[in-house]
Formats: C-alpha cells, structure tokens, sequence
C-alpha cells in the first residue's frame, strides 16, 4: 500500500473533532495519520481508555457541549468527523430508529430551514429512545460552527460520518440538502455516500458500515476511499462441506480453500482480505500469540447477513466484533478429530481484530463493548485518508504497539477533560446518565392478536 507520507492533504492543516469517540477508534487513525484530534465522550470507562492512550478528550455530552461550551472548543477544529450511537438502527436492536427514519429526515429539513433548536429538542424529547436523535448532531455542529464568533463564523471545510448500513437512506438525504440546500447561511458542500465492507480495507473482521464524505464547495470533489483487500465472500468458504457449521469436525484448517482461489482471481492490485489468524499469530506484551488453529462460535450475525452466522476458523476474517466479542467461544484445533475449549479472547485480541493497535490500553469496565462499539480505527485511516485526498493508508500502520500516557500525561488530559487529574467533576455526564435508555420492545404478534379478537 502506499504511504501518506510525501503527499500534501488538500487541507493545510486538518484538524479533526471527533463526535461520540468512544474509546478511540477514529483519533487512533488520525493520530497515526500525524492528525491532531479532539473527542467527546459521555461514557466515563471509555474515557479511562482514552486518557491512558494519550487522547485528548472532553468527558462530555455531545449535545451539551453544542449548547453550552460550543465556544471554547479549539477554532483551529476544520473537520467534522464520527458515528452517532447506532442501537436503535442496529439490526440486532428492537429498531426504533430504522421505523423513525422518515421523522428524522424531516427534522434534516427544519434544521437546515433554520429552525429554532428549543423547538426541535422539544418534539425530539418525544422520541421513544433519544439515541435515535444523536444521529442529528453532526448536522448541529456543522450549523453551530457558522454561527460561533470564535470560529468568525467560518464553516468545517470536511464532514465524515459512518455508522450502521440501515443509516444509509439518512446520509443520502445529509447529502442531498448539503448539496442542494446548503447550511443556513448557504455554504454547500460536495458530498459521497456509501455502504463499505472493512475487510476491504485490510481489517480482519467483517463489518458493513454506512459512510458519508463531504467536502465544503471550492475543495474538490470527494470519492469513498478505494478498497486495498478483496471481498471476504462467505458463500465459497461454505461450500466446501459442511463442517464448518461443526467444531468438532473441521480436518481441512490448514488447506487452501476455494475461497483463496476464488480471491486470487480478481483484480491483481488488491490484496486478500485478512484473517484472525493473520493479526492474533504474533506475541505482544499482554499476550503470546495464537499460532494453533483455532475456530470461533458466535450466534452472533454480521451485519445483519445470516449466512455469516456460525463457526469460523483462524483463516478467516472475526464475525462483526460488537459487545459480544468476550462471550464468542474460541476452539482450539488439536488433531484431525480433537478439539478443545481454549481461552476466549482477551480485549487486547478483541481489539486487534478491530484493528486497533497491539496492546492497546484498554481502562475501565466494559471493555467488551467499549471495543465493539468503536470504529476500526485502519478504516477510520482510510476514511479520513480519503476525505484529505491522501492516498491509501499502509495496511501495517496501526501494527506497531501503542505508547500509553505517562501519568503524568494521563493526569494532564483527564484535568482537561473532566476537570480534575484523578476523578470526574460536576461537569462530567452524572453515573446515572451512563446508563443508556431502556429499549422501547416491539408488541408480541401474539398481543397483537389478542387486541384484535378482542374488538
């Protein structure tokens, strides 16, 4: 892959903010990039694991600091980057925002119409779940930012969301009225959407992902970023036979597979998607390496596809990593007929397999789900590679093992971002907003019948 190292960014000098960081999976990339990065973040483990890998961050609410401290963030800020909670879209959610979507759109509208933000937070409070309504702040902020005299009203000059693919109708209308309509004080951007596969992009996990770039009109037009690895297609791993859906049969692990044929045959310049095997085989600091075969059993689907459901093996891409990763049950591969339950993975293989770096610092509880709620950061570096007209990213660039903050420096970012070096102050989000809103569950068709002989 080529470097981004002798390449000029169409921007002198990007600096993104990113919106709903988590624990750090797009500031990793831009850090990797030599970006500079600012995120906020609610969650109070997720920003333990940002502080000790060294990333500056505000322990905030989002549509807080829109509100009340929109002023004090850095001027210099001219990119608009992140993925808006994505549960009440999720396919593995009870969908309040999938069936929300055309209410949403028309919120778009009214937003870029002008108007008044007390009368749309007064209707959002109705919502069944607010989480659906985060996926309307990255359009805040943009309006926010012609509006702030400490930014002289200037606009962010790039715009780059991602979030789950059931999101997608939602950035084609973003796209529409920032082409079309414009912010309300007519600045218009150039804007791509698209739905992309990460193994695509050299991370070793299947995952589909909703992505919008835009650009401000003067600075060219954008493109998604070009794919570096082959399509991961289950279908031709699964004809082999049909012990892949056994863990305890599966004498094939080490043979080449129609899949890597059927990959070879494509385009020439890219190369082949990348397994578990290929990034968990090494040892790091916290970890020796798994260099004995291995299949994993998730009930867990990706993104949504059931054929992707099931058992894998070491030379295959990880199921979509979410919440669930510590729970997916790994089988260590003895002989032809013997297997065993071996060791789950640890959060720093949970990690790697979203791409973050080796021995990432990982804080905090719920680290589980902090890894799968993030963004990979290897696709985040292609997106924010992509938006910068730089060219594609080295596959190893998030290879190397991660350098934590010092305590001092740990000290320094958390007095930053919560306001005290060793603990949470009255400004950080309060424990008891940690706790996301319980879902909204869909009426059993049961009830429904129920309902409906009863008139």
């Amino acid at each position: 892959m080529t470097s981004t190292a002798s390449h000029q960014s169409i921007l002198d000098k990007p600096f993104v903010l990113d919106l709903f960081a988590g624990p750090g999976g797009l500031d990793v990339a831009a850090h990797a990039l030599d970006i500079p990065s600012l995120g906020i973040e609610w969650d109070r483990s997720a920003c333990l694991t940002r502080y000790a890998a060294g990333l500056d961050t505000l322990h905030a609410d989002v549509s807080a600091v829109r509100r009340e401290a929109f002023e004090s963030l850095p001027p210099e800020i001219n990119m608009l980057a992140g993925g808006p909670p994505c549960q009440t879209y999720s396919v593995a959610g009870h969908g309040t925002g999938r069936e929300a979507l055309d209410k949403v759109k028309k919120y778009i509208d009214r937003l870029l119409a002008g108007e008044s933000d007390e009368d749309i937070d007064e209707e959002l409070g109705s919502l069944p779940d607010p989480r659906t309504a985060m996926v309307l702040e990255p359009l805040r902020y943009a309006i926010q930012a012609t509006k702030s005299p400490n930014r002289e009203k200037r606009p962010y000059d790039i715009i780059v969301l991602e979030q789950v693919p059931t999101v997608a109708p939602l950035w084609e209308h973003y796209a529409k009225v920032l082409r079309e309509t414009g912010l309300p004080d007519g600045t218009k951007y150039k804007v791509v959407v698209g739905v992309l596969s990460t193994e695509t992009y050299g991370v070793p996990q299947t995952r589909s992902r909703a992505v919008l770039i835009a650009r401000r009109e003067g600075l060219g037009e954008p493109s998604l970023p070009g794919a570096t690895h082959h399509a991961y297609e289950p279908k031709n791993w699964n004809r082999r036979t049909d012990q892949a859906a056994s863990p305890v049969h599966q004498p094939t692990l080490d043979e080449d597979s129609p899949e890597t044929e059927a990959q070879e045959t494509g385009n020439e310049d890219l190369e082949h998607w990348r397994s578990m095997g290929d990034v968990l085989a090494g040892p790091t600091d916290t970890h020796p390496g798994r260099r004995t075969p291995f299949l994993v059993r998730s009930n867990y689907g990706s993104s949504g596809v059931s054929g992707r459901r099931g058992v894998r093996s070491n030379r295959q891409p990880a199921f979509t990593v979410t919440g669930r990763i510590s729970r997916f049950v790994v089988f260590e591969h003895l002989d032809e007929s013997i297997v065993y339950e071996g060791a789950r993975f640890s959060m720093n293989e949970a990690g790697m397999l979203q791409s973050f770096p080796p021995d990432y610092p990982w804080s905090g509880t719920a680290q589980a789900q902090q890894v799968g709620n993030a963004v990979p950061p290897l696709f985040g570096a292609h997106l924010l590679s992509a938006a910068l007209g730089l060219p594609s990213p080295d596959t190893d660039l998030l290879a190397k093992p991660w350098q934590p903050a010092t305590e001092e420096q740990r000290a320094k970012l958390r007095s930053h971002g919560c306001g005290a070096a060793d603990a949470c102050t009255a400004k950080c989000p309060q424990s008891q907003d940690q706790v996301p809103p319980r879902a909204v569950p869909r009426p059993r068709k049961s009830d429904e019948s129920k309902k409906a002989s009863a008139k």
